[in-house]
């Protein structure tokens, strides 16, 4: 079930990227987050850009034709599949996330090329025994598969907790394949952590600002991708310095 009363994180993700897939209470708590921090609309775009050059990157340069993309958030422009598939059509896509409007929309808007699949799994990101076994319908998990996590790990308040995630998602996944993450962090702007603040004191589920240092321990054990953890605006850009951090490690 819906609630429209109470906002969420997907909803007003929607909002800021410019989308009409959400409400009021989503709308105000999305205007009351800017008045605080306006720059996080520019936050919002770009780590929606650092997923665009992620995808592109593993699919175009990585050879990676297997994504799992947890925390799919509600559809808008340049989804996973739709960049995979335009440099790959045979590319196979599933996605994970477990909001009940994500899921209505998923259904009717993530469709894939027929060459490859996508797929979509109503699932909590700490449920990866009930993540890998359904996704085993649609991926091959003997060959590569890049994992995407989007702005997703903030939602698990312990960090050893969010970290243990990740290495079970990985440990399924073969050789040759990636970690791509980024999430939000709290050093270079002190109106974006209380933003953060008032948002997580609202009522609505709360989002946890990490360190640098500490999104750079979800790669540990793998082989980092130039040039490595930073700022989303760093990672194959030239953009200036936003707290969200991210990027892409491989399996070997």
């Amino acid at each position: 079930m819906i609630d429209t009363n109470v906002p969420h994180s997907a909803r007003i993700w929607n909002y800021w990227l410019g989308g009409k897939d959400n409400y009021e209470v989503d709308r105000i708590a999305g205007d009351e987050y800017k008045k605080t921090f306006p720059e996080v609309v520019e936050l919002a775009r770009a780590s929606r850009a650092f997923l665009v050059r992620t995808i592109t990157y593993l699919t175009e340069e990585a050879g990676i034709r297997q994504f799992l993309d947890v925390g799919t958030g509600l559809p808008t422009v340049d989804n996973t599949h739709e960049i995979a598939q335009r440099i790959a059509p045979e590319s196979r896509i599933v996605y994970v996330d477990n909001d009940p409007l994500v899921l209505v929309h998923a259904r009717a808007l993530l469709v894939g090329a027929p060459e490859g699949a996508t797929d979509y799994i109503d699932a909590d990101v700490r449920d990866t025994d009930t993540i890998l076994k359904t996704a085993a319908n649609t991926l091959d998990f003997s060959k590569p598969v890049a994992l995407n996590l989007s702005g997703i790990m903030g939602h698990i308040a312990r960090l050893d907790e969010a970290l243990s995630i990740v290495a079970r998602l990985m440990d399924a996944l073969a050789p040759g394949s990636y970690l791509a993450l980024n999430d939000g962090t709290n050093v270079h702007s002190a109106a974006g952590v209380e933003a953060q603040e008032q948002y997580n004191d609202s009522g609505a589920v709360a989002y946890i600002q990490r360190t640098p240092e500490e999104i750079a321990r979800f790669f540990e054990g793998l082989e980092l991708v130039e040039p490595g953890v930073v700022t989303v605006n760093h990672w194959h850009s030239n953009g200036r310095e936003l707290d969200a951090y991210g990027g892409v490690g491989r399996k070997v």
